[in-house]
């Protein structure tokens, strides 16, 4: 037994003698994953419905940015933001038509950073929102050819979706409608808006493989590409964007099946808040344009909201969570690949949703808003050579640029808005900024611009958010951060206390138990806005 126990523990020293570390390599590669419309409930950020088992356990080898927020909630914006790391102000990208590189040819994207250091940058699904680029999803940023939708990578059952859907009761309607706009004599390029005019559910669950799907067939494709790159000399950014939990929730039968409709948790405030200005919300307006929500709402005219009804609410919900959970099959994928390529140990791994969502909260659906629900959006960076942990320090998605060319060795261009965020990957107590700032566009009627008093209906909210509090100040007169700061085009202001209040239920900037801290606050986002002038 004696000598047993001697050959055991030699053993045992040998093998921790022999096991190595990470060791961070000279260009590591890059995996670049975006999830359209992901807000920050997975099992990682604390959420126990989800059913996340991909992401939480890539959150377990990285770093969780519980603090989190976009630049602005919608996608073309945010998105151009993110791989620019410039704020929306200085890409001029607040919409959803405004090609980025028409109104600033000379802008640096992150991957296009990446090709000038001797990387080869690839992409497949969306990472560019289509609509804020050029017809190559930006062509300066990628060293080959940007990868499209592949029909050999669909289910041979199925094939490819019609438009959204496999239902053959919903392909059924679009083939029907497809000829009725043929015999009509609609442009082909046209079609497709008359079709989704007439035959666009929200929800679709059907009984169909994962490929039935764009995100699944794209994960296929993904797995290729990787395994393509992997035989290449040059170290790779690698970037893969999923649509879903984007609308219409669509998705197989069995992510569906993971949860119970009646156990799907209805936002607990659905009121507007306490003397909150109606310029910080909305209609609702996306939602409203599915062909099953109009009956639903046919008996309300509110100004903001919809009022749906909390059957629809349920289902909303539930399609929402299992088009997360399909997603997340499809990241697990990747990370399946990376590790049979036996490239993890060399790969940084970045995922990301581009904003938040509102699932009913203040009686609002998507996004849209400066609000808590809509501002904050997950982030999880996984360094191989840096210990896991979980933040609450704060971070944007302006710091992703700088954050990956710190880790990767390169120079972190001086431009850049954001900061980098490995100081707090490799300590967590580490603050690197003390709040974020998220911005929304309004465009008021004529009737709104009056009772304000303004002659040009386009309003800005900026908005702070630091550990406890949220400022937003409404700014009239198609006021940018770039201009001067005039108190006269203040339209309103709003102060939340997440502490005392996380459901937003009550405007607090005219509380006179908060007059010193709302001081204080609009100090720093006058020194905020002071600095971005500064910069045009």
């Amino acid at each position: 037994m004696k000598s047993m126990n001697l050959v055991l523990i030699s053993l045992i020293s040998v093998t921790s003698c022999t096991h190595k570390e990470p060791v961070k390599p000279i260009k590591p590669n890059i995996l670049f994953i975006a999830i359209d419309d992901l807000k920050p409930i997975l099992g990682c950020y604390g959420n126990n419905i989800i059913k996340t088992p991909n992401i939480d356990r890539l959150a377990a080898m990285g770093t969780v940015f519980q603090s989190n927020y976009c630049q602005q909630a919608v996608c073309g914006p945010t998105r151009a933001s993110l791989m620019t790391g410039m704020r929306p102000d200085h890409t001029g990208v607040w919409d959803l038509k405004t090609r980025m590189r028409d109104v600033n040819p000379d802008i640096l994207s992150l991957p296009q950073y990446f090709v000038s250091q001797g990387y080869s940058t690839q992409g497949i699904g969306k990472i560019f929102d289509s609509r804020c680029v050029d017809k190559e999803l930006d062509a300066p940023s990628w060293s080959v050819p940007y990868y499209r939708n592949s029909d050999d990578y669909y289910s041979s059952i199925t094939g490819p979706p019609a438009y959204h859907y496999q239902l053959p009761e919903n392909r059924k309607l679009v083939e029907m409608f497809t000829a009725e706009a043929a015999e009509k004599g609609i442009a082909e390029k046209d079609i497709r808006d008359y079709v989704l005019t007439l035959v666009k559910p929200s929800v679709e669950c059907a009984d169909v493989p994962d490929n039935a799907y764009g995100d699944g067939a794209n994960a296929l494709h993904a797995k290729d590409l990787l395994i393509t790159l992997s035989k290449d000399s040059k170290p790779f950014f690698f970037a893969v964007g999923f649509v879903k939990p984007h609308l219409p929730f669509v998705s197989p039968k069995k992510y569906w099946d993971l949860y119970n409709r009646d156990e799907m948790p209805v936002a607990e405030y659905q009121k507007q808040a306490l003397n909150g200005p109606e310029i910080a919300y909305h209609q609702s307006g996306e939602l409203r344009s599915y062909t099953d929500i109009p009956e639903l709402i046919s008996f309300t005219d509110q100004k903001t909201g919809i009022g749906l009804p909390l059957e629809k609410q349920q289902e909303l919900i539930h399609g929402y969570y299992a088009a997360i959970s399909y997603t997340d099959a499809q990241v697990g994928i990747l990370l399946n690949t990376l590790d049979s390529l036996g490239l993890t140990d060399n790969t940084i791994i970045v995922l990301w949703g581009d904003h938040g969502w509102h699932l009913g909260d203040h009686d609002l659906w998507c996004k849209h808003t400066n609000f808590e629900q809509a501002a904050k959006a997950p982030l999880i960076i996984s360094a191989p050579w840096i210990n896991s942990s979980s933040t609450n320090s704060p971070s944007e998605f302006v710091d992703i640029f700088p954050s990956l060319c710190d880790l990767s060795g390169l120079p972190i261009p001086a431009h850049l808005d954001g900061k980098s965020l490995v100081p707090v990957m490799e300590n967590p107590e580490v603050r690197v900024k003390d709040f974020s700032v998220s911005q929304y566009p309004r465009s008021g009627n004529f009737q709104e611009s009056n009772r304000l008093g303004y002659s040009e209906g386009k309003f800005m909210g900026y908005s702070i958010r630091t550990e406890r509090y949220r400022f937003t100040l409404w700014m009239g007169e198609n006021f940018r951060s770039t201009q001067a700061f005039s108190e006269e085009l203040v339209v309103a202001a709003e102060l939340y206390d997440y502490q005392s209040d996380p459901n937003e239920t009550v405007n607090v900037i005219d509380d006179v138990n908060y007059k010193t801290i709302s001081g204080e606050l609009k100090q720093q986002m006058l020194g905020f806005l002071a600095s971005q002038a500064k910069k045009n």
